[in-house]
């Protein structure tokens, strides 16, 4: 069983303005599949040939974690987007933000200026604790809150240049504005609420 690249849940140039077609063709078609051949070229013959990719995950260490948990990681963010995204979330998610962060607003300020100091290459997400809270954290390169005991990834952003650099060169800032106007709230959601469950 090798591991595959998933379309992307939408057409290349569904997100315009806000992300075009060409970042999507050269973050997808090459980034992303060049994660999953990589990986698949490395455990080829090996113990972990016939895994999940959730399995490689949580087993392998150094260059097949790396390159495993990069595919996760844009799996997930792919459908954290979607071309009738933005606004604000459905009420269930928004009552939780709003109890933890008192407006929504207040959320998503919190949540830019994590994403825009995460120093370097990484992920910003908002994911969810044991104790059914929200919180903001920052991961460095392609480490991913499956490896996190505890937590559970409810949304992500993927700061790596590569995600922004074609539409904003390297003003990471114009790139959340962006963001926030794609953000597939009902995916989130559905991410929160399965979490309680």
């Amino acid at each position: 069983m090798s591991i595959e690249l998933p379309p992307l849940p939408y057409d290349k140039q569904a997100l315009e303005p806000y992300m075009s077609a060409e970042t999507l063709t050269y973050h997808h078609d090459k980034h992303h599949a060049a994660y999953v051949n990589k990986l698949n070229e490395l455990i080829a013959g090996s113990e972990l040939e016939d895994h999940s990719l959730e399995d490689i995950i949580w087993s392998a260490k150094g260059v097949i974690f790396n390159n495993a948990a990069q595919i996760w990681n844009h799996n997930f963010f792919w459908h954290c987007l979607t071309p009738q995204g933005g606004g604000e979330p459905p009420s269930i998610l928004l009552n939780a933000i709003m109890d933890k962060w008192g407006s929504f607003e207040a959320f998503k300020k919190q949540f830019t200026e994590q994403a825009i100091a995460n120093f370097g290459s990484g992920w910003t997400w908002l994911v969810n604790n044991e104790q059914g809270k929200l919180s903001i954290v920052n991961t460095a390169n392609a480490d991913t809150p499956l490896t996190h005991a505890g937590i559970t990834p409810i949304l992500t952003v993927d700061v790596w240049e590569h995600a922004y650099y074609i539409d904003h060169r390297n003003a990471r800032v114009d790139y959340l504005a962006a963001f926030w106007a794609l953000v597939n709230w009902n995916f989130v959601q559905q991410n929160y609420v399965r979490d309680l469950s």
